[in-house]
Order: structure tokens, then sequence, then C-alpha cells
């Protein structure tokens, strides 16, 4: 991980998540459990090679359960060329908030 991962709150992250794209990096079970709405499933070991799923134009948000993978992941997209940031917190953080979640795959 870099020491410069880009990063975004998760208040700045609800308001701002409707004019990006999620990437949630976590496992399908996890996901499965919860995950924040419209959040599109692409488990860390995967990401790499999916790059090209991903909407170059948007701003990425990524998201795991408490913000460590996601800070390597998106390290991993802003290497690529993505403007993406790590969402502090994760889904954990989501979740503890109040805000609504997602069941489910």
């Amino acid at each position: 991980m870099s020491e410069k991962t880009p990063e975004i709150s998760l208040e700045d992250y609800a308001t701002e998540r409707e004019t990006g794209v999620t990437i949630d990096v976590r496992e399908q079970a996890e996901y499965a459990q919860a995950h924040v709405p419209g959040a599109i499933l692409m488990p860390m070991a995967q990401l790499g090679s999916r790059l090209g799923e991903i909407d170059g134009s948007a701003r990425v948000h990524v998201i795991c359960a408490s913000g460590n993978r996601s800070k390597a992941m998106t390290d991993l997209l802003v290497a690529a060329g993505f403007d993406a940031a790590s969402v502090a917190g994760g889904t954990s953080g989501w979740i503890e908030s109040g805000r609504a979640v997602g069941v489910g795959l």
C-alpha cells in the first residue's frame, strides 16, 4: 500500500457515490451478507483481470470490510490510470452508521 492512497470519508462517499462507481473487493460470502446498495462485487483476487469492466470515466470508490483491502486495490487502480479512492471505514462503518444495505448477490 502506498502512504498516499487516496481515501474518502464515509460522509463524503455517501454524498458522492451516486456519481461514481463502487467496487466491493470483499469475497462473495461477505458481499452476500451485506453490501452498499449498487456496489459491484469484484473480489480482490479478480480485480486485476477485470479492469476492463470498470467505467474509466467515473470516479471509482473501492470498499471492503474496514478499509485495508480497499487501500491496496485503490493503489492498483490508480497505477492503472483510474481516478480511485478507498472508502474509509468500509462496509462495517457504512452499516454502523445506520445507512441502508443490500443483501444477497
